[in-house]
């Protein structure tokens, strides 16, 4: 396989908001530099390889993809777009010299393209940037070039960032131009100006030195690490060692095989040089900031600090009485095993032990990144029971005073529903920052809200506002605390008995509040089947069956006819629970249940609670 000279080859991230089309990009990128054969099958969206990320349209793991335009090597790099994997982004921007930011025509810069944007200009990077979608009917390109010029301002961009190159195109029908108005034949514009303007990879003498940015777990190969080559050359069966940012080592070993990216695919290569991105495997102990080297090197290649993780769950076994019916993992240490592995190649992710032996304590970057780990753990056949999110605080330490995370959050609504945002927000302690209309009867509200406030709001605002409004978050800064938020008001209804749910039954309890299972449903004492409609909770039986008799009577055969209960998708059910219950996650089925299955125990709980508030514990 040709190696390329570092003078050939370009190192280049694509910056986009989630569904500004950045993956249908590269998808057009790698078809048109013929990186595919004519008559080769490619799934649409081809970057987004993840079950997850094809089903919720998001990129959430950074991939690398290579290809070749007149005779150089163009190595692309797609990152997320959302804050809840930023610890991807901020470990990519190390390994690339440009960056194309790809901005929607109609909704112009949005907050996770701000959020990779600011690490971008950090890093140094000259951007590129790309408006897309410029065939929509409220595509408004001069206005949103506007904006990205003042967005790049606020950031601190320099002056040589400032003067950036723009192409307008529409990745779904394949062009790009230097005006809105075409040619609208091909790609190439970008890829020449790629070419152009991102510098080649800077190297540097002396022995092999790369920097871990990425991690995966590979069933064959072990631990896969990859990284762009700072100096030297690596090939397979060379003794290297990895070090860590202070310099101590952290293992000796030798590269079993170095894989480059070509196209969609990795392949091995006899040598990987100077300024490449590859992905070695060999190495058991490493993970990603390490540095990997030749055993002469004694300084390591300073890494970016992470952000720290805001969120935090307990992951417990399940223990409810239908536990193992549908999963096949359900002890505690596969349960561990797991975590431990997706800690290892997840960096934004903490896993620790917690004084109960079946219990772990997850914290990560949001509900988006924690519920998809879920989500992932339950299709591997998981069976787990989850507690509800938590922020995790910090005191500052020279007042000793608590600070919680604050968001920076965005929400684009139709005029009509921004009072109902604005009061609903205000409850949850945020604060209004700007608010103004973004064209076609909207406006764009900005708030500094408690990441506390924030958990479960999503659902809220969609109902508030019919559907239309669009939120974004992005991390902002802890700052002090804001005192107590309300929570849900309402009580809920608890199953008092093990069967199967009956609909006669639940046809009687609809007084009592909306059903969450249905007909023929599998229950359990202490599992939640429904909303109370007053503030305490209430033991029903859903169990109980219509007595028959040989006596008929008017009326009295009328066919039950159910209200439809309401859906508790993962997020939903995540958001919506107390701190004394838990959601019961198995591969078929998302259940609700008290953390105390028996009522007795619960009452104990209650009055040991009341006992400890009025201190007479």
């Amino acid at each position: 396989m040709t190696q390329v000279p570092p003078a050939d080859l370009r190192n280049v991230a694509i910056i986009a908001h989630v569904d500004h089309g950045k993956t249908t990009l590269i998808d057009v990128l790698l078809r048109q530099s013929g990186a595919f054969r004519d008559n080769q099958r490619v799934a649409e969206r081809a970057m987004d390889s993840n079950d997850l990320e094809r089903e919720r349209g998001i990129t959430i793991l950074a991939k690398v993809t290579s290809l070749e335009w007149q005779g150089a090597r163009i190595n692309i790099v797609d990152t997320p777009g959302h804050a809840d994997f930023g610890g991807e982004v901020e470990r990519i921007l190390n390994m690339v010299d440009g960056a194309v930011v790809l901005v929607d025509a109609s909704e112009g810069p949005m907050p996770q393209t701000k959020f990779v944007v600011a690490k971008a200009l950090q890093v140094g990077l000259r951007p590129i940037v790309a408006i897309n979608k410029i065939d929509k009917p409220d595509a408004r390109p001069d206005a949103v070039l506007d904006e990205i010029f003042d967005l790049f301002a606020a950031l601190g961009a320099d002056e040589e960032q400032l003067d950036f190159p723009v192409l307008y195109g529409s990745a779904k029908d394949g062009w790009m131009a230097a005006e809105p108005e075409g040619p609208t034949d091909s790609m190439a514009p970008l890829f020449d100006l790629i070419l152009d303007r991102v510098a080649p990879p800077t190297t540097e003498d002396g022995p092999f030195r790369l920097l871990a940015t990425t991690i995966e777990a590979n069933p064959y190969l072990g631990r896969v690490l990859t990284g762009r080559i700072t100096a030297g050359s690596v090939a397979p069966n060379q003794a290297v060692k990895a070090i860590a940012t202070d310099g101590s080592v952290i293992e000796q070993g030798r590269v079993s095989k170095v894989l480059a990216f070509r196209g969609l695919e990795r392949q091995p290569i006899d040598a990987g040089l100077a300024g490449d991105i590859v992905a070695i495997a060999g190495l058991s102990e490493a993970t990603v900031a390490h540095t990997l080297c030749d055993p002469s090197v004694t300084e390591a290649i300073p890494a970016q600090p992470i952000d720290p993780p805001t969120l935090s769950m307990t992951f417990r076994i399940n223990d409810g009485p239908l536990a193992g019916q549908d999963g096949d993992k359900v002890q505690s240490r596969v349960i561990r095993a797991r975590l431990l592995r997706e800690a290892e190649g997840n960096v934004a992710l903490k896993v620790s032990e917690t004084g109960d032996k079946d219990a772990f304590e997850v914290a990560g970057r949001g509900e988006l990144q924690l519920g998809i780990l879920i989500e992932t753990m339950r299709r591997e056949g998981f069976e787990l029971t989850v507690s509800r999110p938590r922020v995790v605080m910090q005191t500052d330490p020279t007042s000793g005073a608590t600070l919680e995370p604050i968001e920076e959050v965005t929400i684009d609504v139709d005029e009509d529903f921004a009072g109902a945002v604005v009061s609903k927000l205000s409850e949850r302690k945020a604060e209004l920052i700007e608010m103004r209309p973004s064209g076609g009867g909207r406006q764009r509200l900005v708030f500094h809200a408690p990441t506390r406030g924030l958990i479960g709001y999503h659902g809220e605002l969609l109902s508030d506002t019919r559907g239309t409004a669009i939120m974004n978050r992005l991390f902002h800064a802890y700052a002090s605390h804001r005192g107590a938020i309300p929570t849900r008001h309402t009580g809920v209804l608890i199953a008092n008995g093990e069967g199967q749910a009956v609909a006669y039954a639940l046809w009687n309890l609809e007084d009592r509040g909306p059903m969450i299972v249905e007909p023929g449903d599998a229950v359990y004492r202490g599992m939640i089947v429904g909303e109370h409609t007053r503030g305490n909770d209430l033991e029903v039986n859903v169990l109980k069956g219509k007595q028959l008799t040989n006596i008929r009577a008017a009326g009295k055969d009328d066919a039950v006819r159910l209200t439809p209960p309401m859906k508790m998708p993962l997020e939903k059910a995540l958001a919506y629970i107390a701190d004394d219950e838990l959601v019961e996650v198995t591969p078929q089925s998302i259940r609700l249940r008290k953390r105390l299955l028996d009522p007795h125990d619960r009452k104990r709980a209650a009055r040991a609670g009341v006992a400890e508030m009025t201190g007479t514990a």
